[in-house]
């Protein structure tokens, strides 16, 4: 008999890709967003860096190992694929396992684009992805203020933190006697 998960996890997740050459043609993919960048990331799927951070904080909370061992750059089937299609799936391993995402937070690392145009955006897909409120999604960007390969533009890293909570009913009856018991506390 499979154990009913009670309580939570955390996960950490980071990715990083290179911008492809100009004349490759990839657009420029993050969070499940295109934006409008005279270069795309180099990498077997759309190489949304930001959402391959997402998945591995996913993986990482339910000790699953990387996102490469569930879907690995040498499989014809993910080539090119959405990353939000990984990440879905990521969420079904969470689901199918009893958990749920509370709440995921994220920032992106790049001297360009500037993130917080499309941030919303962001939030919108990778929450619709994850099956989850829109508030418990959180992306932002940040400049390496020209150190480094990513502050001289040479690609863009992305880290992730995600919150797992459990789904099992007995979980949710411990959460509403928790809340009960505070309340009492509380008068």
């Amino acid at each position: 008999m499979a154990s009913i998960p009670i309580g939570h996890r955390i996960g950490l997740g980071y990715d990083l890709h290179a911008f492809a050459p100009a004349s490759s043609g990839r657009s420029l993919v993050l969070g499940g967003v295109t934006i409008p960048h005279p270069r795309g990331l180099l990498g077997h799927s759309d190489a949304d860096a930001l959402v391959h951070a997402a998945c591995d904080a996913i993986l990482g909370a339910l000790s699953l190992g990387d996102l490469g061992a569930h879907f690995p750059d040498t499989d014809p089937r993910f080539k090119g694929i959405s990353s939000l299609t990984l990440l879905k799936a990521c969420g079904g391993m969470a689901a199918e396992r009893g958990w749920r995402v509370k709440n995921l937070d994220s920032v992106v690392i790049a001297e360009a684009p500037k993130i917080a145009p499309f941030a919303s955006a962001m939030r919108s897909k990778i929450a619709e992805a994850l099956d989850v409120p829109l508030e418990d999604v959180s992306v932002k960007g940040t400049r390496p203020e020209g150190l480094g390969a990513l502050g001289r533009g040479e690609g863009i890293a992305c880290q992730a933190i995600v919150l797992l909570a459990s789904r099992g009913e007995l979980a949710r009856l411990l959460s509403r006697l928790g809340r009960s018991v505070r309340g009492r506390i509380g008068r």
